[in-house]
């Protein structure tokens, strides 16, 4: 059995995100650290041992995310507090449509304009957090590049939402999408496959227009599914990178068998794509008791999926995405990396 190393920052629990909406009623987020604590117990369950990452160079993460952005995580929440009568966290209250808009300078128009929902609030702990998760990304994308045949990053906070601009969906930066980038130092091609219940719309839109990264995602039907708005199967790129995003949704509450059957599908137009690595962005929200009930998903399922992605013989980045916090959380982790350390 392989060594697969793991890594975990634990200094990045200091991210606490308070608010969260959810058809106009607010309520607690659910990015707690507490998902990270359950990880790793499942992490333990299956005796792997965790590490620290080093703190990174910040290259591979300035490909990915725009400058102005990534000034408006680092300094935005302590502009906020410099705003009368301004909340412990900032969450935006406007939302342009910005194809022909105007970039604001103050700090309300930069939340809104860089902030797609309000599952994304930037606290005082948050920029130092999404920083450590590029770290445990990156710790992983070295230790394959060193020869490890697989790595997996328990990233918190997740990043698969995030844009090159813009927090969304408990994410700020694309932890996924950075260690792509970072992968292609090495490799003329590099493969995403995002099995997260939700569509990595965030890194979708990184790479929708190049052919160097073939971005495939399986997930809940968007049409009532966060993010709604992308993750359609009629999106497949756009000029150099037509052809190179592929996205397969499935109905609601579908489970294990139409779920494994879209990962082999996944699976066989990456080996067309012929990639030297693969990020795989893993969530496990696709749960059959995920509390946002998108898939049905097994437990043993995850180890069947694991299976499969690890025959396809890809040095393998595993950057952890979502999983609601739930008794099941735990058991589905370990299921997975047993299904993968099994596998030939």
């Amino acid at each position: 059995m392989d060594h697969l190393p793991c890594f975990y920052a634990p200094d990045t629990a200091a991210h606490d995100p308070q608010f969260w909406m959810l058809r106009g009623v607010p309520m607690r987020n659910k990015e707690t650290a507490e998902r990270a604590t359950r990880l790793l117990a499942g992490l333990a369950l299956v005796d792997l041992d965790v590490s620290a990452p080093p703190v990174t160079d910040r290259a591979a993460m300035r490909a990915i995310h725009t400058a102005r952005y990534l000034a408006f995580l680092e300094t935005g929440w302590a502009e906020w507090q410099t705003a009368p009568g301004a909340g412990p966290e900032v969450v935006a209250n406007l939302h342009p449509q910005k194809a022909t808009q105007t970039y604001p300078q103050g700090i309300t128009g930069r939340a809104g304009w860089h902030m797609a929902d309000t599952g994304c609030p930037l606290g005082r702990d948050t920029y130092a957090a999404a920083l450590r998760g590029v770290d445990t990304a990156l710790a992983a994308v070295a230790a394959v590049q060193g020869g490890a045949r697989a790595a997996y990053a328990l990233c918190r906070p997740p990043g698969h939402h995030a844009d090159a601009d813009t927090a969304a969906g408990h994410c700020f930066l694309n932890n996924s999408a950075i260690a792509a980038q970072a992968l292609r130092a090495g490799h003329d091609r590099v493969a995403v496959l995002d099995i997260d219940v939700h569509h990595g719309n965030g890194t979708q839109e990184i790479f929708y227009d190049r052919a160097d990264v073939l971005t495939v995602s399986v997930h809940a039907d968007p049409q009532a599914f966060y993010p709604f708005y992308l993750g359609h199967a009629h999106e497949v790129g756009r000029d150099e990178g037509a052809g190179f995003n592929l996205n397969l949704p499935l109905p609601m509450g579908s489970g294990n068998a139409p779920w494994l059957a879209a990962i082999d599908a996944a699976l066989d137009r990456i080996a067309d794509f012929a990639p030297g690595a693969l990020v795989l962005a893993l969530g496990l929200d696709a749960h059959e008791n995920d509390p946002l009930r998108g898939l049905s998903v097994t437990t043993p399922g995850f180890a069947d999926a694991a299976a499969r992605i690890r025959t396809a013989g890809l040095p393998t980045v595993i950057v952890q995405e979502g999983g609601y916090l739930s008794d099941d959380l735990t058991h589905n982790i370990a299921s997975f990396l047993r299904g993968w350390q099994a596998a030939p």
